[in-house]
């Protein structure tokens, strides 16, 4: 008698276990990265007017994005798994952009760390770029015109 209710303890035991193992594995939320983990942290290393180029690659890597030689572009993206309402769909969970410029001498001058709150405040140009590449040419627009007058009548 004493036998059996030690085996059915332990089993409620093994079980339980077995049940929180299996719960605590599901609680982790699976996540995407882009770009540089901790981005924010390893920014916080650079100094201004102390760090050059070589800390830069030394800490972060090669740039992203480079403008040119005194302005580089770092990112760092983030996505999570939506829950159940969402269907599954990815959700953004962090977004962070690191500016980098340098002076002629390749020391930092300027750092700017932008998040996902604050990224949406950048401004861009309005201007827009004439496309040489797409336009048609002449012959292209005639032969064009007369196909939509052949196949313009028969509807």
């Amino acid at each position: 008698m004493f036998m059996s209710f030690k085996r059915n303890h332990i089993s409620k035991i093994i079980f339980i276990s077995l049940l929180l193992l299996i719960n605590s594995c599901q609680l982790k939320e699976p996540l995407k990265n882009h770009g540089i983990i901790f981005l924010e942290n390893r920014s916080e290393k650079l100094s201004l007017n102390r760090s050059n180029k070589n800390d830069v690659i030394k800490i972060l890597g090669k740039p992203h994005i480079k403008e040119n030689d005194f302005t580089w572009v770092y990112v760092e993206r983030v996505l999570s798994k939506g829950s159940y309402h969402k269907l599954g769909q990815h959700v953004l969970k962090e977004n962070n952009v690191l500016l980098i410029s340098f002076d002629k001498y390749g020391v930092i001058k300027e750092k700017s760390f932008l998040n996902k709150d604050n990224i949406n405040k950048i401004k861009f140009s309005e201007k827009n770029t004439k496309n040489e590449l797409g336009q048609k040419s002449f012959v292209q627009k005639f032969l064009q015109s007369i196909q939509n007058k052949m196949y313009g009548n028969k509807k």
